[in-house]
């Protein structure tokens, strides 16, 4: 059962029926994850299903050489459309997902998903508008692969992880970005002083403060 502290049926009013919220708050669980820690990795059999409640979450992809290429991140009220579809078909996780900033979430057994994608409208309308919307943010993921030069993609991907946390300084180093673009750091290195010079970011150490020009 979820923490008393979580006001579920506040949290999810507008979004589901109340009894789907009632059923929330007997079958969830509150789980609070620290920053940097990974939640879901390659070949895990996922047993519970996620909905996050505040922090944000990186979905990311890791080829067989090891290298990660970000995918989308999971915000406040959302959950992850990978982990559905692994939950309904049972295989195991192709993903890996780490807690971008301190996460606090909402943990369901995956044995409620069948069931309440035939009990409950509004479940089943949650799953889908998930699925639906992580797949355009994969379409949008390849066509800034396929179609825009790195620096576009760069610029792309810093807007997208400050939308994401809220916030325009970025707590992340140089070699994070490359990895998460699938480039070096010294490529990335050199593209964010041009932007700088530009005057459309501030670089610190292991920061960046995006600018209003950006």
């Amino acid at each position: 059962m979820a923490s008393e502290s979580v006001n579920i049926k506040e949290r999810f009013q507008y979004i589901f029926e109340p009894e789907l919220i009632a059923a929330l708050e007997t079958k969830s669980k509150l789980v609070s994850i620290k920053a940097g820690n990974v939640i879901i990795d390659i070949g895990q059999l996922i047993k519970q299903m996620p909905i996050i409640l505040s922090g944000t979450i990186k979905v990311t992809r890791i080829d067989e050489r090891g290298r990660e290429i970000l995918l989308y991140y999971v915000n406040p009220i959302e959950s992850c459309a990978m982990t559905f579809t692994c939950c309904m078909e049972q295989f195991p996780s192709e993903i890996r997902a780490v807690a971008e900033e301190d996460v606090e979430m909402l943990s369901l057994p995956i044995s409620v998903m069948d069931e309440w994608m035939t009990k409950y409208p509004s479940w089943k309308s949650f799953v889908m508008k998930t699925i639906r919307h992580r797949f355009n943010e994969l379409l949008k993921t390849i066509d800034h692969i396929a179609f825009q030069k790195l620096d576009e993609r760069l610029v792309s991907y810093l807007k997208e992880k400050s939308k994401a946390t809220g916030s325009s300084l970025l707590n992340i180093s140089h070699q994070q970005i490359a990895e998460e673009l699938a480039s070096s750091r010294e490529v990335i290195s050199r593209l964010l002083k041009k932007l700088e010079n530009d005057n459309k970011l501030l670089l610190y150490r292991n920061q960046i403060k995006l600018l209003r020009d950006m």
